[in-house]
């Protein structure tokens, strides 16, 4: 267990996901990472997929699950494997926050005790309404995560990746001369 949240002390020069990217042209950097992760730093997607994502009520969630989704289709369409990656990052995020704001209806997890340490609070499960739509980005994002074609092209993004390895090695020690 956490002993602290993570946004504290959070450590953004080593952050692999960088907001002056644009993931759409330079692909080759994007990485995939754990849940969530660089779902608000991933650009253009964070302003392609951001004002679709609403989830204060269940209507909300559900037209935001269906937009999100309709974009995860345009994507693959597009050939555009970190674009679906990003949806699914964005359902997954639905996921967990209606799920916070279910478990505690302030939307705060985390309090400073008086002693400095970090402690979590109790639920208080109040709002049924984050609950329900928790259940609707869920079904969505277990979709995405689940379907053959995202697995397929997240299967070759790796690869492909991987084949480039020394591209990137090359391409970053360019960027850190050139860009300081």
């Amino acid at each position: 267990m956490r002993k602290k949240p993570s946004y504290v002390d959070f450590d953004y020069d080593s952050y692999k996901w960088k907001s002056t990217i644009n993931y759409k042209e330079e692909s080759h950097l994007y990485e995939i990472g754990r849940g969530q992760q660089g779902v608000l730093t991933c650009e253009p997607y964070k302003s392609e997929l951001h004002p679709l994502w609403r989830f204060k009520t269940v209507e909300e969630a559900r037209l935001s699950c269906n937009r999100i989704y309709m974009k995860y289709l345009e994507y693959i369409e597009d050939g555009d494997f970190v674009g679906m990656d990003m949806c699914r990052k964005y359902l997954h995020m639905g996921f967990t926050r209606s799920r916070r704001y279910w478990n505690h209806s302030s939307g705060k997890k985390w309090t400073r005790m008086k002693n400095g340490k970090w402690a979590i609070l109790p639920f208080d499960r109040t709002e049924d309404r984050f609950y329900q739509g928790s259940l609707i980005f869920q079904r969505y994002w277990k979709m995405v995560r689940e379907d053959t074609t995202y697995l397929d092209m997240k299967r070759d993004f790796k690869i492909w990746k991987e084949k480039h390895l020394k591209f990137r090695e090359e391409y970053g020690e360019w960027r850190k001369r050139n860009h300081r």
